[in-house]
């Protein structure tokens, strides 16, 4: 039996994670100079709140955390966000909020929109084989343009969008945690993928493969490569996020990784 399952701690424990790896990527993205991207992350109740002025993505505008106890402080947060004229998205976990919070949501004309999965692994004496055509190392700090391009071309930004990728991802390379993979096929850089360590636990952040590249096994290679990687590190679990039964949720799947649970995204009418 899975000594996981139905577990609310440990489901407390998956989200948080994913809590803790955004906290500090918008803090570091924050700590440049003048903190130009306009990054504020504010705590209100349970609830940790995102935010970018320049970077209207809803990664970057997302409510994570809330609690049948924050019911009260819904329009508190709805208010944070209409005072920056921004529409935020709300992350919800199954039983860590009820209908009725649910339904107060729907009132502030909030609508479901989507599901998400969150999967994780105990990488305790895991072990990979590679594949001889694919070779997986740590990215360079002087190598963020090349993650960078393969970032911005397999998720549609564009070209114009990789000296503004680069940056806010090259000022992670240093910060304690944060580990960055570049797979190559023949010595020729094909994917990405990104892991943050804190507390004893991995989390698999990003993952993308260069669209030239697909279907070569690329991102199964690189999940298994960084959870040997946290197993290396003395990580006690790996956990990462996709989108239900996409071909990420399959790679992790395919690679031992297991559904924690499938949490519920909101999003406001237009």
């Amino acid at each position: 039996m899975n000594r996981y399952l139905s577990n609310e701690s440990f489901m407390n424990e998956i989200e948080q994670s994913e809590i803790d790896y955004m906290v500090d990527r918008m803090r570091s993205i924050q700590l440049r100079e003048g903190n130009p991207e306009g990054v504020e992350i504010v705590r209100i109740g349970h609830a940790t709140c995102f935010y970018s002025k320049t970077m209207p993505w809803p990664m970057f505008n997302t409510v994570k955390g809330l609690r049948n106890e924050d019911h009260d402080l819904i329009e508190p947060i709805l208010s944070f966000y209409r005072e920056r004229e921004r529409k935020p998205r709300i992350e919800l976990v199954p039983s860590l909020v009820n209908s009725k919070f649910m339904a107060k949501l729907t009132g502030q004309g909030f609508y479901q929109s989507g599901f998400h999965t969150s999967v994780y692994i105990d990488p305790m004496h895991y072990q990979i084989e590679e594949q001889q055509s694919i070779t997986i190392r740590e990215l360079g700090s002087d190598e963020f343009d090349v993650y960078a391009t393969i970032h911005c071309l397999a998720t549609g930004l564009g070209t114009e969008g990789i000296p503004y990728v680069s940056m806010n991802n090259r000022i992670l390379h240093d910060r304690k945690g944060w580990r960055f993979y570049l797979a190559s096929v023949n010595d020729t850089p094909a994917a990405v993928g990104v892991m943050y360590m804190q507390d004893g636990i991995a989390s698999l952040t990003f993952g993308a493969t260069h669209p030239e590249y697909r279907n070569r096994g690329l991102q199964q290679a690189l999940i298994k490569h960084r959870i040997e990687a946290a197993n290396r590190a003395q990580c006690r679990l790996v956990v990462s996020q996709c989108a239900f039964l996409s071909s990420s949720h399959r790679n992790m799947e395919r690679s031992g990784m297991r559904i924690g649970y499938i949490r519920a995204t909101w999003e406001r009418e237009s």
